[in-house]
C-alpha cells in the first residue's frame, strides 16, 4: 500500500487518518497479522474490511462450504456455491487487494489435531514467520468453537476479540479479551453450562438462527474498527460493546476476570497480569505512557474567543443588577400621556 494519495490507489486514501492526526503512522497496518476463525456473516465481512484497509496478513479458518442459503448475507456470491468458505474468501480478497498475504485453513478447530495446528499458527503466523499473530478474531456461531479459541488464547496469552449476533438477528456484540486483564469466555459461562446442563441446549433444536446482512455488517464494522484501534493505537477499545437494533442501544461495560474461573490457564494469566509493571499494562491495553498522557495539553491553547469552562460547584459571582432609569412625567397620568402621544401621531 503506497503512502502517496492518488486517485488510482484507493488504499492510500486511508492515509488521511494520519494526515488528520487520528493515527500516528497508518502504514504500520502492513506489519500486522490477524487470524480470523469463522468466515460466516461477520467473519467474511471483517476480512474484507481489513483487506481494504491494507492489513499485512490474514489467516482464515472455517470448515464449512458456501451455500445458496448464505446469499442473505454480504460478501459471498451465488457462483461460489460449493467452494469452501476460506477458498472462496481468498479468491475474492486477492482481487480486492493483492498486497495482502493470505493463509486459508479449511479445518474444524475443535478436534485435537487441528487445535494443535491452530496453536502453531497463532505462535508463528505473524508477518515475520518467527513471531505470533497480532490479534485473533472469533467470528464463530457455536459454544464449542468459542471455548476452543478461549483455551488457545489463554494458553498462549494471546489477545483476542469475540463477536456474536443473536438468533433473532436484531442484536450483536464484540468483546475484547486480554488474558488476565479481562474476563475470558470461561469466566462467565452461559447459564445452561453453569448449571451443569448439556451445552447443546444453548442453541435450540430445530431453530435456524435468523441472519440479516444489516446486523451482520454492523457487528463486523464494530469488530474491524476495534481491530484497527487496537493495532494502530488510537481511540478507546471497549472491553464489551453491544448493539440492540430494536432500541438503538449500544451498551458498553468492563468485564473483570473471575478469580475462581474454571480455566487454570485463565487463573495463571490473572496472576501474571497482577505482577506486571504498570507501564507494561498500559502498553498492552493501548494506553500510551507519554508525557502528554500524564499532563494533557490544552485542546485549544490560543482560545481566540476567550471561552472558559468552570466547575459548576464553584461559587459564581452574580452579575450586577442593571441600573434602574426613571422618567419624570411632571405629574401627568398615564391616560394624559397616551392622549398626548396620540396627538403627535395624528399631526
Amino acid at each position: 500500500m503506497s503512502a502517496e494519495v492518488r486517485d488510482d490507489n484507493p488504499y492510500s486514501r486511508l492515509m488521511a487518518l494520519q494526515r488528520m492526526g487520528v493515527v500516528e503512522d497508518y502504514e504500520k497496518i502492513r506489519s500486522y497479522a490477524v487470524l480470523i476463525v469463522g468466515m460466516g456473516g461477520v467473519g467474511s465481512v471483517v476480512a474484507e474490511m481489513l483487506t481494504r484497509c491494507g492489513i499485512g496478513k490474514l489467516l482464515l479458518y472455517d470448515y464449512d462450504k458456501v451455500e445458496l442459503a448464505n446469499m442473505n448475507r454480504l460478501f459471498y456470491r451465488p457462483e461460489q456455491s460449493g467452494l469452501s468458505k476460506v477458498d472462496a474468501a481468498v479468491n475474492t480478497l486477492r482481487g480486492i487487494n493483492p498486497d495482502v498475504e493470505f493463509e486459508a485453513y479449511n479445518k474444524n478447530i475443535t478436534t485435537n489435531e487441528n487445535f494443535e495446528q491452530l496453536l502453531d499458527r497463532i505462535r508463528k503466523g505473524g508477518v515475520d514467520a518467527s513471531k505470533p499473530v497480532d490479534l485473533v478474531l472469533s467470528c464463530v456461531d457455536n459454544y464449542a468453537a468459542r471455548m476452543t479459541i478461549n483455551q488457545a488464547c489463554n494458553e498462549l496469552g494471546q489477545t483476542w476479540m469475540e463477536s456474536g449476533v443473536s438468533e433473532n438477528a436484531v442484536s450483536g456484540h464484540i468483546q475484547t479479551i486480554i488474558p488476565g486483564r479481562y474476563a475470558c469466555f470461561e469466566c462467565a459461562p452461559p447459564a445452561v453450562v453453569a448449571s451443569g446442563e448439556d451445552e447443546k441446549k444453548i442453541k435450540r433444536e430445530g431453530v435456524c438462527a435468523a441472519s440479516l446482512p444489516t446486523t451482520m455488517g454492523i457487528t463486523a464494522g464494530f469488530l474491524a474498527q476495534a481491530t484497527l484501534k487496537h493495532l494502530l493505537g488510537f481511540g478507546t477499545v471497549s472491553n464489551f460493546l453491544g448493539y440492540d437494533a430494536l432500541g438503538d442501544y449500544f451498551p458498553t461495560y468492563p468485564m473483570v476476570p473471575n478469580p475462581d474461573c474454571s480455566s487454570f490457564q485463565c487463573r495463571k494469566r490473572q496472576k501474571e497480569w497482577n505482577e506486571k509493571p504498570e507501564a507494561e499494562k498500559a502498553a498492552l491495553i493501548g494506553i500510551p505512557k507519554t508525557q502528554e498522557a500524564e499532563n494533557p495539553l490544552e485542546l485549544h491553547p490560543e482560545n481566540e474567543w476567550g471561552i472558559e469552562v468552570v466547575d459548576t460547584n464553584d461559587p459564581v459571582e452574580a452579575a450586577p443588577a442593571p441600573e434602574e432609569k426613571t422618567v419624570d412625567t411632571k405629574g401627568s397620568s398615564v391616560k394624559d400621556l397616551m392622549a398626548s402621544l396620540k396627538k403627535l401621531n395624528t399631526s
